[in-house]
């Protein structure tokens, strides 16, 4: 990590969809935060100038949904090491879910999960704090500690609550305090055992499905209860057409909720699952592709408001089972801005609304004035080539997950710098 207190980023391409600029532009860092866009301020020396030719500088991303497995799974993942693949990888910020060892559930492991980030450097993270004690779906957590102990948000990470008597209680304490809350759009009931889509492919390769419904029923029963108290609520991986409809729907009702998707769900469907590839057994399943066209309409309208990695690094056995017997959940953070270019280079956005959808999207979904490059704001930076290709491999991924089924394919776009609070925490070598 380089240190300096006053940096200037000349003759870059900057993009920042929050503030409507999008021009070849000299950006100037000062104390951790943008000084000025354009010409040098009167006075000002920069300690180090990045020359951003031919590149493109925009807010630093904000992934909504990583799991670092610390603590308590350090054999998959720690802090350390998916904090520095989130720098190579242009994420500043990151939320991670709750299910830790010990739960997130009591303002002490917040703070361990934030303070142990802060000491090491490489990102912001911002723990999600437990909606119940231990994720049993029982006992509402102490939500005003938890907010108070750096939680941005409360979420039960992929363990839904079956009881909608808690479900309502735990959304209206949640208001009263202003907490939003993230959503797992699953049924347990509907979808127990269940490893895949249930449809055509579950049929043919013999594997338990999870049907649509599961996500439907969770869905309906969930904007029913943030309409009835008023809480803010955020759909945390919707992966139906159907489920995006329902949301959609609800929010011309002006119910406060959102939705972001998996950045897998918008390439992957149920067709890759003919070879058994346990690198696509993932939760919610990969469903069909006219849900995959779906999410990729409900993203370009703007229905869904981000675009997130769920990231899930495991060890190398998690995968080496049976399909059903395997760990769901990839490496993804590293994969995050080549795939979302490719979303670009399909047509499906416009490389403003693809960064927006990275940065001030989520940013706005946390309630953090992050995700935007105005005088002022933060100091955090994703600097990329939008033209150099690459292949990830397990050798070459700098997560300590080596799991993915967009591993041996190219892929266009690579992190040049990524700068936190206006210190390089990533610079590309060679």
């Amino acid at each position: 990590m380089v240190n300096a207190s006053r940096i200037s980023l000349c003759n870059g391409r900057l993009i920042d969809p929050a503030s409507g600029i999008d021009r070849i532009a000299d950006l100037h860092l000062a104390e951790g935060r943008v000084l000025a866009i354009g010409d040098d301020p009167e006075g000002f020396r920069p300690e180090r100038t990045l020359d951003a030719r031919g590149l493109i500088v925009c807010p630093g991303f904000v992934d909504l949904c990583a799991r670092l497995r610390e603590p308590g799974h350090e054999q998959k993942a720690t802090i350390a090491s998916e904090t520095r693949a989130a720098a190579a990888s242009g994420i500043t910020t990151l939320c991670c879910p709750p299910d830790t060892l010990p739960v997130i559930d009591t303002p002490a492991v917040a703070q361990l999960v934030h303070q142990t980030a802060e000491r090491l450097g490489y990102a912001r993270v911002l723990p999600a704090g437990a909606v119940t004690q231990g994720l049993e779906g029982r006992k509402i957590t102490e939500m005003a500690a938890l907010k108070q102990a750096g939680c941005p948000v409360l979420s039960q990470a992929d363990r839904p609550i079956r009881n909608a008597q808690v479900q309502r209680r735990a959304l209206e304490y949640a208001a009263t305090f202003g907490l939003t809350v993230f959503l797992h759009p699953r049924d347990q009931d509907l979808g127990e055992g269940g490893c895949v889509h249930e449809g055509r492919m579950s049929t043919r390769l013999g594997l338990p499905g999870i049907p649509e419904a599961s996500e439907t029923v969770a869905v309906a029963r969930d904007l029913a209860l943030a309409e009835q108290t008023g809480a803010r609520i955020h759909f945390r991986g919707l992966s139906t057409a159907r489920g995006v409809a329902m949301l959609a729907e609800a929010r011309r009702r002006r119910v406060n909720a959102s939705g972001d998707v998996s950045l897998h769900q918008l390439f992957l469907t149920e067709a890759d699952l003919a070879g058994f590839d346990a690198n696509c057994h993932l939760i919610p399943p990969l469903r069909t592709l006219a849900d995959r066209d779906a999410l990729r309409a409900a993203l370009a309208r703007g229905d869904l408001a981000a675009i997130c990695s769920d990231h899930q690094p495991h060890d190398a056995d998690a995968k080496l089972a049976p399909f059903p017997e395997t760990a769901p959940g990839i490496s993804s953070l590293e994969t995050l801005l080549p795939l979302a270019l490719r979303l670009v280079a399909e047509g499906v956005l416009d490389l403003s609304g693809a960064i927006e959808r990275l940065t001030a999207g989520p940013a706005a979904i946390l309630g953090r004035n992050l995700g935007r490059l105005a005088p002022g704001d933060p100091a955090d930076l994703c600097v990329f080539d939008p033209g150099e290709t690459w292949i990830p491999t397990a050798e070459t991924l700098v997560s300590r997950g080596h799991h993915s089924p967009f591993l041996g394919q190219e892929m266009r776009g690579r992190v040049v710098w990524t700068l936190l609070g206006g210190r390089v925490v990533f610079e590309k070598q060679g």
